[in-house]
This record gives C-alpha cells, structure tokens and sequence, in this order.
C-alpha cells in the first residue's frame, strides 16, 4: 500500500507537541509492515536562519496560488529509511512559529495545495492521503474535488486524524475540521475511548452531531511511542541508564534530577514530575488546588517542566520561592530535560480534564514513573488502576473531575511507595508494557484498507 502522510510538524524537522512524534514514528512502522509511506511537513526556519541541512535533491513545483503563477521548492531528503518532502517556501514557512501566525489559515490552505499538487509531480499514486489536525484538513475536500475532473486523484482514499478536536483552526468563520469529518473516507482519534468521548456533548466541541452522521466511519486508534528513542537503557539525556532489571539505578536519575532542581536529595521522599502545557485542558486548575498542601507538610517533591497559559505560570513560578527545596518549575521547552525527568521521577502526574490520547503517560511507563491520571480519553486506555496490594495495574487514576478525587489517587499512591517489595514489582511491571507502535500500526493498515473499500 502507497501511503502519503501530510502534517505541519514532523520531528526532527520541527516539532511544537505529540503530533511530531507520530509523524516520526507511525510511518517508520509503517514501513516494518512492509508499506511504502512518505511524508510531507512544511520546512520551518525562523527569519534570518538557513534552516538545516538537507542532502537530498530539489524539487521546483509549479502552482497557482491567489491568482500568481509560481515555483515552489520541495526538497527530498530522507528519515531513517522514509522519505520525507520539506515544502519550503519562505513566505509561509521561514516564520517565528509553526502556529500562530496571523496568516496561519492562508498558510496551512497553501501546504494542502501543495500536498495535492506534489504525488502528479512525483508520478507517484498514492492509495491513501493521510492528513493530520486541521492544518492538513483541507485535503480531505481537495481530494475529492480534483478527482471529479482528473482520474489521477479518483483511487486515491482521505484519511484524517484528528489529534485534539479543540484544535479547529485559526479563524471563527471557517472550521477546518468540520470539512474533514464530512468529506473524509474515515476519520480517526487518536485513541479508542475519546473517539466515543467525542460523539457527546461534553467532549464534541460542538461537533458531536455531525461526527455522529460519520459513527461507521470513526475509528479510534491509540498511538504508540517510539521504543528506540524513548529506552532508558541507552537516552543518552540521562545520567544513568537502567532497565526493566535493574530499576533501582533509577535512584542515581532521581538523585541528578533533585540536584538539578534545588530540591532537598532525600531518596525517601517521593518526587512527583509533570511535563505539559499549562493550561485548564492539562488540569492545572486542580493541581492548583492540591499542591501546596502537599509541599507544605513535604509529602512529596515537584519538579515542573511547562510552558502555556499566563495566569498559571505566575502560580507555578511563586512555588520554589515558597517551598525551597520541595518544588523546582522550568517555564520552558526543553526535551533534555524532559528525558531527565522522566528518568528521575517516582511519579508522572496527568490530572488531565481532556486527553484525546497522551503520550507522556506512556514514556513515564518505560521510565518507570508510575502515572497518576483522570481517566479520560487515551489515560483510560492506557492505565489500569492499582489493586491495593499492588499486584496488578500499572498505575493511579480517578474519574471525578474533582480536587477531592485527585487527593485520594495521591494518597493511594503515597501509601504504595511505602511498600518496598511491591512497589519495586510494580515499576517492573510498568516498564514491561509495551505500547509500541508494533500493534497500533497494524490498526492503522485495517482502517487504510477499510477506506478503500468506501472509496470504491
């Protein structure tokens, strides 16, 4: 099968969040399976950089766009073994930021165009064009209008992701997402339990009727990690390296990360990480409100690594002042020391209110950084409750979007790390889950082919 995914982000060529790392990874799995897949991101540089160096050939694609004839330059290169197809046009492209731009809906409309126009030019049919988020959404619509009047694009089957349904594009007149949903073959989320959250008033995002016309076309299929990246045997971001045998080398991560932060090196007491966004979506608003009783009686420590809203940064940031030695935040983007913090947690904490799949949640598993959870969306899927002799589950999780339900998940895991023997039986068992990308790509295989048969 001739695979054609379209995303705005695509690591290592750019990367804002979890979409980067699935364009990375799905497609390399993909290609194990035996499919021939490509990718095609817009090629980021910010204003003044020559971006990086790519080795591979150039290519100058004509199009219309607004009326003027020009040549667009797409440049080949490959990750791993995937090709990969870097739309660069500086116009759009050599910005400040992958999103936020004033002209992000003119520009994400000209990478579709692009997308469109590039397989004609190639000389490459593929049979399914894979589009991610609202930025790719257009293609789904695209697709089918160009195959009305050139039989190049009439095999063709759309497939669209969607990623965040919150997440519908730039201007409040025109919905993105709403086209995809319509014109797409299938349509997918990104894990089984929020593709049914989705077909409800309290997860839809006002979408939930229109999804709900498209029920036998939905799909949910959880994403996976990549376990080459993410192994805390060889991350060369981290101090010691350890495995699913030997997690007590955790101990010289926690250690590094307690000094690495200011806080008190006692290997007795709990340290609890977050990496997120800050924003109400992540449940800061409950972390809020249980947190500082928490640093005060020094039940645990904190170390914080985010970046988002305004009103929570100036809450987070007052937190290492006010409890030296129990609390260390980092309003920044950094993925060094994210590993870092993986690696040297006890805990992972994801109160999340929306969480259409998440992945922090499984590289704290590989880690051995037991999560703590709402379960909602791909946590559900994902974290199986302790039993409280701890000799099955994988982790602590609430349903209660409540501050008083976060406590008790918190307290039954405090109390489980008090139990040496079974606590060390429950980090070994965590970090043998497997949420690969082995068995969610073949999923991906049984909907591309399930699109097919819809487009024929």
């Amino acid at each position: 099968m001739r695979i054609l995914f379209a995303t705005a982000e695509a690591s290592p060529y750019s990367k804002v969040g979890g979409l980067a790392d699935v364009a990375a990874s799905l497609p390399k799995a993909l290609q194990r399976l035996g499919h021939e897949i490509r990718v095609v991101t817009p090629l980021f540089r910010r204003p003044g950089e020559t971006g990086p160096e790519i080795d591979g050939e150039e290519l100058n694609l004509p199009t219309t766009w607004v009326g003027k004839e020009l040549r667009v330059s797409v440049r080949q290169t490959t990750s791993g073994r995937v090709p990969v197809y870097l739309v660069d046009h500086p116009p759009y492209f050599q910005r400040p930021a992958v999103y936020g731009e004033q002209d992000d809906l003119d520009r994400y409309l000209f990478f579709c165009q692009v997308v469109l126009e590039l397989p004609k030019a190639l000389g490459w049919q593929p049979d399914i064009l894979h589009g991610h988020d609202w930025h790719a959404a257009a293609l789904a619509f695209g697709l089918r209008n160009k195959a009305w009047s050139d039989a190049f694009y009439r095999p063709t089957a759309s497939v669209m992701t969607i990623h965040n349904l919150r997440y519908r594009g730039p201007h409040n007149l025109v919905d993105m997402l709403c086209q995809a949903i319509l014109y797409a073959d299938v349509i997918s989320t990104v894990s089984p339990t929020y593709a049914q959250e989705i077909l409800t008033p309290e997860y839809g995002e006002g979408l939930h009727t229109l999804l709900g016309l498209r029920r036998d076309r939905l799909f949910g299929i959880l994403n996976g990690i990549d376990y080459e990246e993410f192994d805390p045997a060889t991350d060369p971001l981290i101090p010691a390296h350890y495995d699913a045998s030997t997690p007590e080398k955790k101990a010289f991560n926690k250690a590094a990360l307690q000094e690495r932060g200011s806080l008190a090196l006692d290997p007795s007491v709990p340290l609890v990480g977050m990496i997120s966004r800050l924003t109400e979506q992540k449940g800061f608003d409950l972390v809020e409100q249980v947190i500082e009783s928490y640093l005060e009686s020094g039940r645990f420590q904190f170390f914080l690594l985010a970046t988002g809203e305004k009103r929570y940064e100036a809450f987070f940031q007052e937190l290492p002042r006010r409890y030296p030695g129990r609390a260390a935040v980092f309003l920044a983007f950094d993925a060094a020391l994210a590993q870092f913090i993986y690696a040297g947690s006890d805990f992972f904490l994801m109160p999340s209110r929306i969480e259409p799949c998440g992945l922090g949640q499984m590289i704290s598993l590989r880690y051995g950084a037991i999560p703590i959870v709402r379960r909602t969306g791909g946590l559900a899927d994902t974290i199986q409750d302790c039993h409280l002799d701890l000799s099955t589950g994988n982790g602590f999780s609430f349903t209660e979007y409540t501050d008083w339900a976060l406590r008790e998940a918190i307290e039954r895991a405090l109390a489980a790390y008090q139990q040496q023997d079974a606590w060390r039986s429950l980090v070994v068992r965590a970090m043998n889950q497997d949420f690969s990308w082995h068995a969610s790509a073949r999923k991906y295989v049984e909907m591309y082919q399930a699109a097919l048969v819809g487009r024929s």
